[in-house]
């Protein structure tokens, strides 16, 4: 499905795109919808955000369309770790909305669909809002959180501060690659540490950071890595090393590109423009 849509000539612009996809059967919509979610990072293309900008935007643009997708889903798809994504931006913007007929909708609905009911378990909502306050009545919270905590709880969880190097590196990419369907608390393990590294070991952030580019070149992954641990690690501290590895590592030079420093000091900003020159991203 989505390599007939990325081979589709008239989805060139977004409001193409729009008129391609409202014109598709609900399955068809809700199948692709599904088959997004199993998406990995690294083969997020432009034609999948793409697809991915045109079911962002539904529930603002077509809140019943939006809604006859969500209870597709619910209908077609059994693997509750993609239906689950369906709490993450796609239903909140429809309760949120507070639009009164699509709340009654809702509400409707969830009286005799035990799946949305669940579904709704996993929205926030905000105590003195009477509207949600009526969808919170009927969410299965209980259910919802049971099965968030299996879907986030890994089989193998990472014990990073143990780990070599090398083992990080490849403990980073394997999660950093996962679609948000597939993310679990490994991620924000790794998450976690980096930041521990920043504060307190920032050598050998930047060694993870070479670790990485030794056996990595998807270019969202080294998008991921310029705009997170480097751009967090370069600092006043680090900059002669950054320096260093830069003029002796092509590819660290290039990685630098992807990072933001337009807010440091005079001073490091001279330094890494002198490094970066026209290699900005």
């Amino acid at each position: 499905m989505l390599e007939v849509i990325a081979a589709t000539p008239q989805l060139r612009t977004p409001d193409e795109t729009e008129a391609f996809l409202d014109s598709l059967a609900l399955d068809e919509l809700g199948s692709m919808w599904c088959a997004l979610q199993r998406v990995s990072r690294r083969d997020q293309v432009s034609s999948v955000w793409t697809l991915k900008l045109y079911f962002d935007h539904l529930p603002h643009r077509r809140p019943e369309a939006a809604l006859d997708l969500v209870l597709e889903v619910l209908k077609a798809e059994a693997d509750k770790p993609t239906v689950m994504q369906l709490d993450d931006k796609f239903l909140p913007v429809l309760l949120h909305a507070h639009d009164p007929d699509l709340i009654a909708r809702i509400e409707h609905e969830a009286g005799h669909n035990d799946r949305l009911r669940w579904l709704l378990g996993g929205v926030h909502v905000a105590p003195d809002d009477p509207s949600m306050s009526r969808i919170a009545g009927l969410a299965d919270s209980k259910a919802w959180q049971a099965d968030r905590q299996a879907q986030r709880t890994p089989r193998e969880p990472l014990d990073c501060a143990s780990m070599s190097v090398a083992a990080l590196a490849r403990a980073w990419v394997e999660q950093y690659s996962k679609s948000e369907r597939d993310q679990d608390d490994n991620l924000f393990a790794i998450m976690d540490f980096e930041r521990d590294l920043c504060e307190d070991d920032p050598d050998k952030l930047i060694d993870l950071i070479l670790e990485i580019l030794k056996i990595e070149a998807n270019p969202v992954l080294l998008s991921l890595l310029a705009a997170g641990p480097l751009e967090d690690v370069i600092s006043v501290a680090t900059i002669d090393r950054i320096e260093r590895e830069a003029r002796s590592n092509e590819r660290f030079r290039d990685l630098l590109g992807g990072v933001w420093y337009y807010r440091a000091p005079d001073a490091l900003k001279a330094r890494l423009d002198a490094l970066v020159g026209e290699s900005r991203w």
